[in-house]
C-alpha cells in the first residue's frame, strides 16, 4: 500500500515587516524578516469497533511547511504508528486560515485494522514538559515505548563532528534571513548534512525530520544534530527513531543525559569547532 500524501511540503517561512532599529546611533526604519509562527491541529482518523472516527490529538504552534512529515514524526514518537504502511492518507482539511491564507488543519487517516491505543492519545506526549511527573516515571514511560531495533554500527570522528555548526549554519536558509527558527539536521559517518528541517518549535523541527525519514523507512544510521540545547523530549524522539548519536550545539538537561545513556545514545552537548562535551558512550567515537 502506497501512503497518500496530499499536503503541500513548502509554505512561507516568513514575512517582511518594517521595524524599527534603535540604537546609540538612533532609529532607523527598515524591512526585516520575521519568521511564520502559525497553530497546526492534528488530527486522526481511524476505524474503532466497526465505527469510523476521527479526533484531534494535537495542536502545536509551528512554521508552516513540511506539515506531513511534523504530524508523522509527532505520531511515531508517541506510538501512535509504527512504520509508514500504518498511514492511508495525510491530507490537509477544512478552509484555509482568515488571516494569511494558510493550511493549519491536518489530518492523519490510518490504514483499515490498524489499532489506536487510545490511553496514549489521552496521556498526550510530554507537551507540558512532563508537569507532575518525576524523571524516574518518565524514563519508565519511555521504557516501555521504545520499541527495539538492531544496534547501529553507526560511529563518527571527533574532528568531524567538530566541522558540524559550521555546516549547519552554512544551511539554515530561514534562519539566516530571521534568526528566529531552531533546526534538526541528520548526518553520515563521514560528517555531511543530509537533510534540515526548521521550525519556531525545536521539537516540530525533530519531528519534521524524523517524519521524513519514516517514509524511507527510518534513520538508524544516521546522527541527528540540534541547532540548540538537547531536552528529554527530543532525546526520547531520537530513541523512538532510533537514532545512535545525537549532537547539540547547546547543552543538555539531566534527563536527557539520563535517558541517552539508557537508551545507548551518543550524547554530544556545546559543540563547536574547538571541542565539544560527551556525555553519554563514547566509545562510538573515532580517533
Amino acid at each position: 500500500m502506497t501512503t497518500q500524501i496530499l499536503t503541500t511540503s513548502l509554505s512561507p517561512g516568513s514575512l517582511r515587516r518594517r521595524v524599527a532599529s534603535v540604537s546609540a546611533l538612533g532609529r532607523k526604519q527598515h524591512e526585516d524578516e520575521i519568521s511564520i509562527e502559525e497553530p497546526l491541529e492534528i488530527r486522526l482518523r481511524y476505524s474503532q469497533d466497526d465505527d469510523v472516527r476521527e479526533q484531534s490529538v494535537s495542536v502545536t504552534m509551528r512554521t508552516p511547511g513540511h506539515d506531513d512529515e511534523l504530524a508523522l514524526g509527532f505520531l511515531f514518537g508517541e506510538a501512535i504508528i509504527a512504520r509508514i504502511a500504518e498511514v492511508e492518507q495525510v491530507a490537509h482539511c477544512g478552509p484555509p486560515s482568515p488571516d494569511k491564507g494558510l493550511q493549519n488543519v491536518l489530518r492523519v487517516e490510518l490504514a483499515q485494522g490498524v489499532r489506536v491505543d487510545l490511553d496514549i492519545l489521552k496521556r498526550h506526549f510530554y507537551t507540558s514538559s512532563s508537569c507532575g511527573v518525576c524523571g524516574k516515571a518518565s524514563l519508565e514511560a519511555i521504557r516501555r515505548q521504545v520499541p527495539y531495533r538492531p544496534q547501529s554500527a553507526f560511529s563518527i570522528r571527533a574532528d568531524v563532528l567538530q566541522s558540524l555548526p559550521t555546516k549547519l549554519r552554512d544551511q539554515q536558509d530561514e534562519f539566516a534571513r530571521t534568526g528566529g527558527l531552531h533546526a534538526s539536521a541528520s548526518f553520515d559517518a563521514e560528517g555531511q548534512l543530509l537533510r534540515l528541517r526548521e521550525d519556531v518549535g525545536r521539537h516540530n523541527a525533530l519531528d519534521k525530520l524524523i517524519g521524513s525519514y519514516l517514509k524511507e523507512g527510518g534513520m538508524r544510521d544516521r546522527g541527528v544534530l540540534l541547532s540548540g540545547r538537547a531536552s528529554f523530549e527530543l532525546i526520547q524522539k531520537a530513541a523512538m527513531a532510533g537514532v545512535r548519536l545525537v549532537a547539540a550545539i547547546g547543552a543538555p538537561s539531566s534527563l536527557a543525559v539520563e535517558l541517552a545513556d539508557e537508551q545507548r545514545i551518543c550524547l554530544i552537548g556545546f559543540l563547536k569547532a574547538e571541542g565539544f562535551n560527551c556525555y553519554t558512550h563514547a566509545e562510538i567515537l573515532r580517533s
